[in-house]
């Protein structure tokens, strides 16, 4: 019987995907929040992420192990700049798809909502194909989003 590679490989990075998801998810809040009111603090991520502070508090400690963010109790949460270029390259993606579905005729709100799972499971090649498209039929306007 043959293997089907492209399967059993669409798979591993669709996990590989989901372990990143989460860091990059909290870290574009992170930016953002900071950027919006000037620092981010545990609070704002569990109202955000509609969590606990204790799910926010565990998140963190694995972000901060892995050298995304530096924190102490009861302060701020800053990323380092590993966490920095991690929520830029978010950012752009989330951007791009974002515009990629409103350029479809996709309503503003389930765009949104789209966006969070399909941002972190687009290839690098269908991305561009995405910004490509956007670009060439000048569907939506750029934002900082």
């Amino acid at each position: 019987m043959k293997k089907n590679v492209p399967h059993t490989k669409g798979h591993q990075r669709t996990r590989s995907d989901h372990a990143t998801e989460l860091t990059q998810d909290y870290v574009e809040a992170i930016a953002e929040l900071q950027e919006q009111k000037g620092e981010c603090r545990v609070r704002d991520l569990a109202l955000r992420f509609a969590v606990s502070h204790v799910t926010v508090s565990r998140a963190l400690a694995r972000m901060q192990r892995d050298g995304f963010i530096q924190t102490q109790p009861y302060g701020p949460v800053q990323l380092t700049e590993q966490g920095q270029e991690l929520a830029g390259f978010s950012r752009h993606r989330h951007h791009i798809v974002m515009q990629f579905l409103i350029s479809l005729g996709v309503s503003h709100n389930t765009a949104a909502i789209d966006t969070e799972g399909i941002e972190h499971h687009v290839s690098e090649e269908t991305l561009a194909r995405m910004e490509e498209f956007v670009r060439r039929n000048n569907a939506v306007q750029p934002t900082d989003s």
